[in-house]
């Protein structure tokens, strides 16, 4: 980890900023005012909104005064020995008296507590209060009081709320609903005194900022301050009644002294609230580290579509997250590795790694998982590797990883080697693995990192892996350094460079998909919900309209009734041709014999439509007819489709189709709005990705056409919102190149 309280290492050098509203992009159509909560001040924010009526930036709540108040009281204060509350109240004044508040006790029962001036009731509080805390079983009374005395901010640490089943959760609406009503801003229920905790003063450099739903959890963060690494803020959100992650996300990323936020979620309370925070953490380059519990949760689908079957809740929150630069670990050792890097490391330069060891072996593993985990070794050039050479012996690998067989860091040599490899443009991070103890030589290899550390601007990276962490080569030199990065383990020091480098990738390529999102319906979007048959699935004909309203490309087609009228239209749409059953209750028509296909002659096609309407008659499903379509035969066959999250509302799924789509289940969400760089992206996490760029003697597939599909169907889903519950395409052949993209079958569900 970085350490050092003395370092000059400097991030994200921005200027200080108060942001009370949204920022607006051009260009756009604002909608209505609403107020805006900024803690306890009643504004008037014009709110830019997309098409379904929701915002398209994160208020920022001003919380200042929830960090710093001027003056705090404590409801239910006690100074008796034995009560929690008298613990609670004890360390509020310690903190009080460290953020220079002024606290006033409240208790009836009590004239004085801990030799202060103890109030009756909030009404008989000498000044107003910025924050008021809350030590009572039952917070809801108090609420009435707090808003007629003006109290901004306030804290109810009682439980029994939400996380205790339905009773709870009525009880929690009800806090929540008087909060409201109040203006006051509340944290919690169900919270701790993690906020009020003892930040250490004498660390300079960007911190972190941390948000954690469990305080527990935020312990192994909280204690990187022993190790030199700045904490700022802690914000412990609880059940989040009214303040929620998001909140604290959209005001730590306007704070300049934020190097990174660092975050545990265990459950979003709003998903759109979420991604507009990550939204304004990104277009303020601040990094975003978080673990999010959860990863085994299966969402409950219960979905006539394939889509609907293929993504579960926690995928989801990953491609969200992912979207908006959100970069999610699974520990918490992750965790406070790679906010420390990303807080106090400066732009790279370039994005090459070059790995150096005094070992072959060390130098080879190490080599091997970066390599794997996605990172760039680039060989060191000829000329780089005589340079090299001048100082390691001809015999061992220099190319990257260098080896250098352990004598030359005795001497004057290791520091020149470390120079000559940090001097090469294409390399941006210097990554020495030193695997245990053996002095002298580790410990002048970590001098000679330090110093050279403190000579480049680019990241240099230690991983110490001795087990034991007392030597002074650790403890003193390498922790002692605000400009090494130093870790115990490979696998948290490749996790943490490999977030840095996307990071950066990421936030300087970034550009905001709610700036280019619709705001107003499209003349599409009006012809779509004259189809639209509230509470039914519509039949493949009816669906197949509905994607002609979005201007995606079926096959040539007819509907009929009679096996005579399949005759004629056959022979307009042209031979060959497939038929198909239609009808509203039709989800998977191959699975009951309902499709035919490579019908060539007249014959073929009226014995065709007697087997398919009666093997409908048998099945019991009611037709609206049979569709007679153009035969597609060539081209790769993709699943697009829009289902509803809980927390997110309408997403878009796109991944390999046909009828193994859920054998296979190579599939990849996004969570609108995004861009036709997301698209794309979107595209190539697919396994199957190569299949589109022709494998075995096949074209490339249409790409462009491809991705401007999906585009349409996430307007589709923007436009239509829930008016449209689910929608699948499959397949969507996509044609050679420059041919486009057909829906061969659709199904759609109407809300």
């Amino acid at each position: 980890m970085l350490g050092s309280t003395h370092g000059t290492l400097t991030t994200h050098s921005r200027p200080a900023r108060v942001v009370a509203c949204g920022e607006q992009p051009p260009h756009t159509v604002h909608g209505m005012s609403e107020p805006h909560r900024d803690g306890g001040g009643q504004g008037a924010c014009p709110v830019d909104r997309d098409v379904s009526g929701r915002p398209l930036h994160a208020p920022v709540p001003d919380l200042d005064r929830f960090f710093r108040p001027e003056s705090v009281a404590v409801i239910g204060a006690s100074d008796s020995e034995g009560r929690p509350n008298t613990g609670i109240t004890r360390q509020l004044i310690a903190w009080a008296e460290r953020v220079g508040a002024r606290l006033h006790p409240v208790n009836p029962g009590r004239a004085q507590v801990f030799g202060q001036p103890c109030h009756a009731t909030v009404a008989d509080l000498p000044e107003p209060v910025d924050l008021a805390v809350l030590l009572v079983g039952d917070p809801l009374p108090v609420i009435e009081q707090l808003a007629e005395a003006k109290v901004k901010f306030a804290v109810a640490f009682a439980s029994g709320f939400a996380e205790t089943g339905e009773r709870g959760a009525a009880a929690q609406e009800r806090l929540a609903e008087a909060v409201a009503r109040s203006g006051l801003r509340l944290l919690g229920p169900n919270t701790n005194l993690n906020a009020f905790e003892k930040f250490r003063t004498d660390l300079d450099g960007p911190a972190i900022a941390l948000i954690t739903q469990s305080g527990h959890q935020g312990r192994p963060v909280f204690s990187l301050q022993e190790l030199g690494i700045r904490l700022s803020h802690w914000a412990p959100t609880g059940n989040e009644a009214d303040l929620e992650t998001a909140d604290f996300l959209s005001y730590f990323a306007t704070r300049p002294e934020v190097g990174a936020i660092a975050a545990y979620v265990e459950g979003l309370k709003d998903g759109r609230s979420f991604l507009l925070a990550a939204d304004r953490a990104a277009r303020h380059k601040v990094p975003v580290v978080a673990v999010k519990v959860g990863r085994t949760e299966t969402g409950a689908r219960t979905a006539a579509s394939h889509t609907g079957k293929l993504t579960g809740a926690d995928e989801v929150v990953d491609a969200a997250m992912r979207q908006f630069g959100v970069i999610r670990v699974d520990g918490l050792d992750e965790l406070q590795d790679t906010a420390a890097l990303l807080a106090r490391a400066r732009k790279p330069t370039a994005e090459g790694v070059a790995v150096y060891s005094i070992s072959g072996g060390t130098g080879a593993h190490f080599s091997d998982l970066a390599t794997a985990a996605g990172l760039r070794l680039p060989t060191l050039g000829p000329a780089k590797q005589a340079e090299l050479h001048q100082w390691i012996p001809e015999y061992l690998h220099v190319a990257n990883p260098v080896d250098n067989g352990g004598h030359p860091v005795g001497d004057w040599r290791g520091r020149k080697i470390l120079d000559a490899i940090l001097a090469d443009p294409a390399i941006g991070v210097l990554i020495c693995p030193i695997t245990g103890p053996f002095p002298p030589m580790s410990d002048k290899l970590a001098q000679d990192l330090v110093d050279a550390a403190e000579q480049t601007d680019k990241l240099v990276c230690v991983v110490w892996g001795s087990p034991v962490g007392t030597e002074d080569a650790y403890r003193r030199t390498l922790l002692g350094s605000s400009r090494v990065a130093t870790f115990r383990t490979f696998a948290n020091c490749i996790t943490a460079v490999r977030a840095y480098l996307d990071h950066h990738r990421f936030v300087d390529g970034y550009r905001s998909p709610f700036d280019d999102a619709p705001r107003v319906l499209s003349p599409s979007a009006r012809k779509a919900q004259a189809l639209m048959r509230p509470g039914q699935q519509l039949s493949e004909h009816a669906a197949k309209q509905l994607l002609r309203a979005y201007g995606i490309r079926v096959p040539r087609e007819q509907l009929v009734t009679s096996a005579a009228a399949a005759v004629r239209a056959a022979s307009l749409v042209g031979y060959p041709v497939v038929m198909k059953a239609s009808g509203p209750q039709l989800a998977h028509k191959t699975e009951l014999g309902l499709v035919k296909v490579q019908l060539t002659s007249a014959s073929q096609v009226r014995d065709a439509y007697r087997e398919l309407t009666d093997i409908a008659r048998y099945e019991d499903v009611p037709l609206d007819g049979v569709l007679v379509c153009q035969m597609i035969e060539r081209g790769v066959e993709m699943v697009v489709g829009v289902t509803r999250d809980s927390l997110f509302g309408p997403t878009v799924t796109v991944g390999l189709g046909g009828v193994l789509v859920e054998v296979l289940r190579d599939v990849v969400v996004g969570v609108p709005p995004f861009g036709e760089d997301q698209a794309r992206a979107m595209l190539d996490e697919l396994r199957g990705r190569a299949l589109l760029d022709g494998v075995r003697g096949a074209p490339p597939a249409d790409l462009d056409a491809l991705v401007e599909t999906v585009l349409r169907v996430q307007r589709m889903a923007l436009e239509l919102g829930d008016e449209l519950a689910e929608l699948d395409i499959n397949p969507l052949v996509v044609l050679p190149r420059g041919q486009g993209a057909v829906a061969l079958d659709a199904l759609a569900v109407c809300r």
